[in-house]
């Protein structure tokens, strides 16, 4: 049985991005869940194209950027072992969609992995996600009913916040979860009036949070965005992600207003919300536009499965 390193995660109040400072030991890991040579070879390859790729998306944009970009592989329907096998060339932060399979595999992986929870956050479903030591974000808060249940349900015990960025959905439309941007029109050139913005949904939620929720750290925004402007951002700028960045400046700007200080380090990294956009097809385009995380599935681990075929298994 092999042993990897762990870190439990240390609190620090007044530099966030410390909370990455860790204590080594280590735990044994299920020596069965392995890849074959074959198959970490080519994960390997997809990585290094991908990372390669991210890296020369970030060094062309002129969008303020404090540390470099963080790839989160979505490993959604794939097997433990393709995880381990991305793990083992130092990818750490992983996406998961489904609340179950990401308690199935974090049992079976090493735990200095950063799990970021990307589906559809259901308030039931709080507690057994809060119970996940080392899930490092959940990046679709869009309800204070979620948010406020997921604060509830975490370990008193916890060494540091859960990071949560809230769901924005930048494209209006109704089969994607969020809340209405602070951007209006198309392009998203307008911002909606102070008033307005301060009384939004995605403001109250903000505040909220940062009222409320003392082991919810408010790490930034997420959006998805629609497949057309996926599908046309090598011709021109997605709107969706400009108005994630439009939403981003206004409520930094309305947070401040209402007394959370940028400088105090209670929201954001760096004095910063983070924005979490981009994804196997369009990552280069949000990375140009601003992005500081992309959430890269196909990409590396190659086409998934359908649900119904996962089921079946």
């Amino acid at each position: 049985m092999r042993l990897f390193p762990v870190h439990r995660f240390r609190l620090s109040l007044s530099l966030p991005t410390r909370r990455r400072i860790a204590m080594s030991t280590t735990i044994p890991v299920d020596s069965s869940v392995k890849a074959t040579s074959e198959r970490a070879a080519e994960l390997k390859e997809a990585l290094e194209e991908i990372r390669s790729r991210v890296e020369a998306a970030a060094a062309k944009t002129t969008a303020p950027r404090k540390a470099p970009p963080t790839l989160v592989a979505v490993s959604k329907y794939k097997p433990a072992s393709d995880v381990l096998a991305c793990y083992e060339v130092d990818q750490r932060d992983f996406g998961e969609n489904y609340v179950q399979e990401l308690v199935d595999k974090a049992a079976q992986l090493p735990s200095d992995i950063r799990w970021h929870f990307i589906g559809t956050l259901q308030s039931n479903k709080a507690k057994i996600l809060a119970s996940i030591p080392n899930l490092y974000a959940v990046q679709t808060v869009s309800t204070v009913k979620g948010a406020t249940a997921l604060h509830k349900a975490l370990p008193a015990d916890r060494p540091t916040p859960l990071n949560v960025l809230l769901q924005v959905n930048t494209s209006g439309e109704d089969a994607k979860s969020g809340v209405a941007p602070l951007t209006a029109g198309s392009p998203p050139a307008a911002l909606a009036s102070t008033a307005d913005i301060d009384a939004s949904e995605l403001v109250q939620l903000a505040k909220h949070i940062l009222a409320e929720c003392p082991r919810l750290h408010l790490q930034g925004l997420m959006t998805i965005g629609s497949l057309a402007e996926s599908l046309a951002a090598a011709e021109k700028p997605n709107e969706d992600f400009a108005r994630l960045v439009g939403t981003r400046d206004a409520l930094e700007a309305a947070l401040e207003r209402a007394g959370f200080r940028r400088e105090d380090g209670r929201w954001g990294e760096g004095g910063r919300l983070l924005l979490s956009m981009g994804m196997s097809s369009d990552f280069e385009a949000a990375l140009a536009a601003g992005s500081d995380i992309v959430r890269v599935g196909t990409g590396i681990f190659g086409a998934r499965p359908k649900k119904e075929e996962v089921k079946g298994r």
